[in-house]
């Protein structure tokens, strides 16, 4: 999300799925080649290509089926982080600026207002835990977590083995760029290592802003019944967006239609070669390798974005929607909940422009009827300074 090139889209790497194809096409091309020299100087190998369109029609809707499940599964994990995002700035902006602080007594003021930053803070850090939960990361010691939730009694910190996170070997990482199967990492290897119980760690945070909930509507502090009817519904929201990326999670598309997809796939592919010879010859081998090109581009491109909570390039971007969280709250935190009068009064609202330029505190030394008669004014004022703006605009485009 933050690169940016500016290459022309197909010569773009970053992004492409080109270097997890370049060993099955190296395959594919050697695989035509071998058949191409048979046929040309051993025994012709080739097949009517009746059969080319028989397969191509399955193919095509058994990728069709896995490119649409994957992407629909993408477009939903993003539609519930849209709403976590919307939830988020719904829940905060409402307690900051709804549930009071008792500065008649300094010592309670001064809690009630720590109790409000810790519980921003943990809407903050459901947002994150949620992130490393999903990225099969279920401990609390990561960098951008710790600090907010240090202090909070959870099975993950409890469960705490950052020993576990070692760096990838060089092999490793290469054999991933090319889409090797066996480098690929067993994403739940943390889970199964633990000796331990690691719980739910963006539950067990909810349970916590509940408790926090529950002391504001018992000590009166949120006592008007809409706003806490609506912060239980925040919650009950946030934890729909918990079981909703769970499942995307954890509900992949069946292993048999994967298997199967996959085995039609590369039999339809080895297949192309002696179909294509009678009527290409030696252009059989480029014509099977771009073919080859694009039938594995497609499927390749739906596993790529089946999971879309990973940390790929392709995957979404969760660090950046959890920063953006993370920088809404802080912006609500940033500046006390500001008052009628402030905001009515202030020198600089203009309440009545164009007619006037006066601020809010000089329209307030007026009478009714003084203002009454200049919002009578306003549309007329309005209009024409809107007619004169257009026929200027008129006469501007009749001198050029």
């Amino acid at each position: 999300m933050d690169h940016h090139s500016k290459w022309p889209i197909f010569l773009r790497l970053h992004g492409s799925i080109t270097p997890e194809m370049i060993l099955p096409l190296l395959f594919v091309g050697g695989w035509s080649t071998m058949i191409t020299c048979v046929s040309k100087w051993a025994h012709d190998l080739g097949i009517n290509q009746l059969l080319l369109t028989v397969l191509g029609f399955v193919v095509g809707l058994a990728l069709s089926f896995r490119s649409s499940t994957a992407y629909e599964r993408y477009n939903e994990g993003r539609k519930y982080w849209s709403q976590l995002a919307f939830v988020s700035q719904h829940l905060a902006r409402l307690i900051w600026v709804h549930a009071d602080e008792r500065h008649n007594d300094p010592v309670v003021g001064k809690k009630d207002l720590l109790a409000k930053i810790s519980c921003l803070n943990m809407i903050v850090a459901f947002a994150m835990s949620l992130k490393h939960k999903l990225r099969f990361e279920p401990y609390a010691h990561y960098d951008d977590l710790q600090h907010i939730v240090g202090h909070l009694d959870t099975y993950a910190k409890a469960a705490d083995q950052p020993t576990l996170n070692r760096k990838q070997s060089f092999f490793k990482t290469a054999g991933q760029f090319l889409g090797l199967p066996f480098a690929e990492s067993n994403p739940r290897k943390l889970l199964k290592k633990t000796n331990v119980p690691l719980g739910n760690l963006p539950l067990e945070i909810l349970t916590h802003l509940s408790a926090y909930l529950k002391s504001i509507y018992d000590n009166e502090t949120l006592k008007v019944s809409v706003y806490q009817t609506q912060s239980l519904a925040a919650l009950q929201t946030m934890n729909d967006v918990l079981s909703g990326t769970d499942r995307i999670l954890n509900t992949p598309l069946p292993i048999a239609y994967t298997i199967a997809i996959s085995q039609i796939t590369w039999v339809y592919i080895l297949l192309l070669p002696f179909q294509l010879y009678k009527s290409l010859g030696w252009i059989t081998i480029p014509a099977s390798v771009f073919a080859a090109y694009i039938i594995l581009g497609i499927a390749l491109i739906g596993r790529e974005i089946e999971n879309p909570f990973g940390d790929d390039v392709n995957d979404l971007p969760l660090d950046a929607f959890c920063g953006q969280i993370r920088q809404d709250i802080d912006l609500i935190m940033s500046k006390p909940a500001p008052t009628v009068d402030e905001i009515v009064m202030s020198d600089h609202n203009e309440l009545l422009y164009p007619i006037s330029g006066l601020g809010g505190r000089a329209w307030a030394e007026k009478s009714v009827e003084e203002i009454r008669e200049a919002l009578g004014q306003k549309p007329s004022i309005k209009y024409r300074h809107t007619e004169s703006e257009g026929a200027d605009a008129v006469k501007a485009s009749d001198n050029v």
